[in-house]
């Protein structure tokens, strides 16, 4: 084995160990972003490998697939992927969406924003319109203004049909603001949190 590594190719068995390190790098990544940049990090570092030990071709191959496109492809996946869809009646769009000082929309993004997750707000016509919008999975959230009540009751119920939303959320969700509640899609709510 000590034959095997000398001072020739050192160089080449010290970049033929930042493949697993890389690797194990971009594995143990939470933030998908930093994950982008470590993958291109191993596509460059294995199509390096590959170039070193003759085959041109494959290092071509690796660098062109391997690399720029599947980080293209993976920025895509991620962009489209890392948003939660809130529907909105389009009558109470106008007042929680346009004005900065709202505070319904930065109580959701402080929660969000540990997970890189945008907000994304989706109008609808009524409230048939956004059950069904929920109940078909166009959106993950419900938002609309509570019914009259008690005086005590919070302005905005939510209701998501994902656990992990509902998780996330409901602790952060301030109690005179909003309720929260889980449903699964088409059936009444199973948990709601007056935080």
């Amino acid at each position: 084995m000590a034959d095997l590594i000398t001072a020739d190719n050192f160089y080449v068995v010290a970049i033929a160990l930042l493949l697993p390190l890389t690797a194990t790098m971009l594995v143990v990544q939470v933030n998908p972003y930093h994950a982008l940049v470590i993958r291109g990090i191993l596509g460059a570092v294995a199509a390096l490998v590959y170039a070193l030990f003759g085959a041109a071709d494959v290092a071509l191959t690796e660098a062109l697939v391997g690399t720029m496109l599947s980080i293209t492809l993976y920025a895509v996946a991620v962009r489209s992927s890392m948003s939660m869809r809130v529907g909105i009646l389009a009558d109470d769009a106008g007042d929680i969406t346009t004005h900065a000082t709202h505070p319904l929309p930065s109580a959701l993004r402080k929660p969000l924003s540990q997970y890189h997750l945008r907000l994304e707000w989706v109008p609808y016509p009524d409230l048939d319109a956004l059950k069904t919008a929920l109940a078909t999975k166009e959106i993950h959230t419900t938002c609309f203004l509570s019914q009259p009540g008690p005086a005590e009751a919070p302005p905005y119920q939510l209701q998501t049909r994902l656990q992990r939303l509902y998780d996330l959320i409901a602790p952060e969700l301030p109690p005179e603001l909003a309720s929260l509640g889980y449903v699964t899609a088409g059936e009444a709510p199973k948990k709601t949190a007056k935080i």
